[in-house]
């Protein structure tokens, strides 16, 4: 008796194997020899994607900006009309001299430029009336460096003294903007208030006066190189004017 419910039991379980052999091939088909070898994940790919022919004949080694996404991005918005407001009216010479250096120089700040022109303007006429040639020689082109030196030597020969205070700088305001060969040229007209005097050895005042104020106009230009790495504007030319 045990043995016949063995081999009744044998022969369930083997039935129920070969069925679920059979689901299985089934299932997950058999091998036909074309069936793509595991990837090895250690292997260098670069071998096979070189021998790969690029589609259509081309090799975008450089990604194309997406139309509508990377392009938009790197676009440059257009200047705007009213960007010189306050200093150049719109389609003036002056405001033409700006959009050019600003082709050269899209970051460029006029009205940043503006203040730094009063702060150099106030420097240089200070220096030169106390003789201090180290801060004008930072400041000058050579030529106008050159000016500067002879009338601070001619009134040092003669043991005369200047002197020059600031009461304020009422205005300064753009009359020129050139990009020459990518040299930018700024020129700019001061309006201030000075206190200003020439003593002699003897202190007696030989030229101004050291207690009126007067107005003082001044037209100066300044220059950069630009596409460079110096910031730095530099005095080429001055005159005096209304």
């Amino acid at each position: 008796m045990m043995q016949d419910s063995f081999d009744v039991t044998t022969v369930v379980f083997l039935a129920l194997a070969v069925f679920v052999i059979w689901r299985l091939r089934s299932v997950l088909g058999q091998k036909t020899g074309r069936e793509q070898q595991p990837m090895d994940p250690f292997v260098r790919r670069e071998a096979n994607d070189q021998a790969r022919p690029p589609a259509n004949g081309v090799d975008n080694i450089v990604r194309l900006p997406t139309p509508g996404v990377d392009r938009a991005a790197s676009a440059q918005p257009a200047p705007a009309v009213d960007r010189w407001t306050g200093l150049a009216e719109p389609a003036s010479p002056v405001a033409h001299g700006l959009d050019e250096v600003a082709k050269v120089e899209p970051d460029f700040d006029a009205r940043a430029f503006v203040e730094g022109a009063k702060t150099a303007y106030e420097l240089i006429v200070s220096a030169f009336a106390q003789g201090d040639r180290k801060t004008l020689k930072s400041l000058l082109s050579k030529d106008v460096y050159d000016g500067f030196e002879r009338a601070i030597v001619d009134r040092e020969k003669r043991g005369d003294k200047a002197e020059t205070t600031f009461v304020s700088i009422d205005k300064a305001e753009l009359v020129a903007v050139e990009n020459r060969n990518r040299v930018a040229q700024v020129t700019v007209r001061f309006l201030s208030k000075l206190i200003t005097a020439t003593r002699n050895a003897a202190g007696v005042v030989t030229d101004g006066n050291a207690e009126a104020i007067v107005d003082v106009t001044d037209v100066w230009t300044f220059a950069r190189a630009l596409g460079t790495r110096d910031p730095n504007w530099q005095l080429v030319a001055t005159e005096s004017g209304q």
